[in-house]
């Protein structure tokens, strides 16, 4: 009778996978557009694997969002520090987690990995109460921003959090959101959606004493949900793979704009981004089974792709 073969060698000869691990703090999201499943596609789609930590759920359609529910955060934290000691990570990424003191755990255990970099994602609160956006930003401006490697966010969602008292007419500059980022310690601040002329906008990599790298691309005219997340995952795939941090924004965000350019609509409400565009057939070809495999059916089109 043979010996049954030991973990070790099971985990030798099962080893062809993606490499580079992203654990990923976030909200579910029941429409597809962000949260937790903006970042499974996204990282997996850039060639690394995802480790998702359920944070709470969004009660959302694709137009808007209507409430959140938190986990708790003894919860959050179980979940991340029992896979941490079977998977090692390369990079957290943080997006929306609901609660100061989903907060406070998730940054305690940032600082026991604080070899990890984190990439934290700030999205646009203005659909939440007032009182609970100000102790939200107050915690993760104490909390998370000393822990955070590089912050990523649109230029007036990071504006109205980290200049609140701006005065000059003049709208802030990248690297003036990248010096107010940086007095809670953060090195690297990547600002999106900056205005340009022509229907064309702006992409910034700064850090407080210069601008690292910009992107620009033409806007789209569709309104997107999940772009952001989107964003923010594939860059934090891309860190966790070894891609220099210039490369790696300029390829994320080359990403962004495939993935919006093949938005689709899935629903009555907004344009979602995309993912996994590269899946898709080529437009010249619709009757070619995906990936050259064989087919006994034929999948419908989407009629609502864009």
């Amino acid at each position: 009778m043979s010996a049954s073969p030991s973990p070790e060698t099971e985990h030798d000869t099962d080893d062809d996978g993606p490499s580079a691990c992203v654990m990923a703090f976030n909200a579910n999201d029941p429409s597809g557009s962000s949260g937790t499943s903006a970042d499974l596609t996204a990282i997996a789609s850039v060639g690394a694997h995802a480790l998702p930590v359920v944070t709470g759920t969004y009660v959302r359609d694709t137009s808007e969002i209507v409430d959140h529910f938190s986990m708790d955060d003894e919860a959050v934290t179980e979940q991340a520090r029992v896979i941490l000691e079977d998977v090692p990570a390369q990079v957290f990424k943080v997006g929306f987690v609901g609660t100061p003191e989903n907060l406070s755990a998730i940054a305690e255990l940032a600082s026991d990995y604080a070899d990890i970099p984190l990439v934290a994602y700030m999205p646009d609160l203005s659909w939440w109460e007032e009182d609970k956006i100000d102790m939200y930003l107050d915690a993760c401006t104490e909390l998370l921003l000393p822990q955070t490697t590089l912050l990523v966010g649109n230029h007036s969602t990071l504006c109205r959090w980290l200049l609140p008292d701006w005065s000059s007419s003049k709208s802030p500059t990248a690297r003036d959101i990248a010096k107010a980022a940086n007095t809670f310690g953060v090195p690297y601040t990547l600002v999106t959606g900056i205005a340009l002329p022509d229907q064309f906008i702006d992409n910034v990599l700064a850090s407080p004493t210069a601008v690292l790298c910009s992107e620009k691309f033409e806007r789209f005219e569709a309104i997107f949900t999940g772009a952001g997340d989107t964003l923010s995952a594939a860059l934090a795939a891309l860190i966790a793979s070894g891609t220099e941090l210039n490369e790696a924004v300029t390829e994320a965000l080359s990403y962004l704009d495939r993935c919006l350019e093949h938005g689709f609509r899935p629903g009555m409400g907004h344009v979602l981004p995309d993912r996994l565009f590269w899946a898709q057939p080529d437009s010249d070809d619709e009757d070619a089974p995906a990936s050259g495999l064989e087919s006994d059916f034929d999948i419908p089109p989407n009629s609502t792709r864009h």
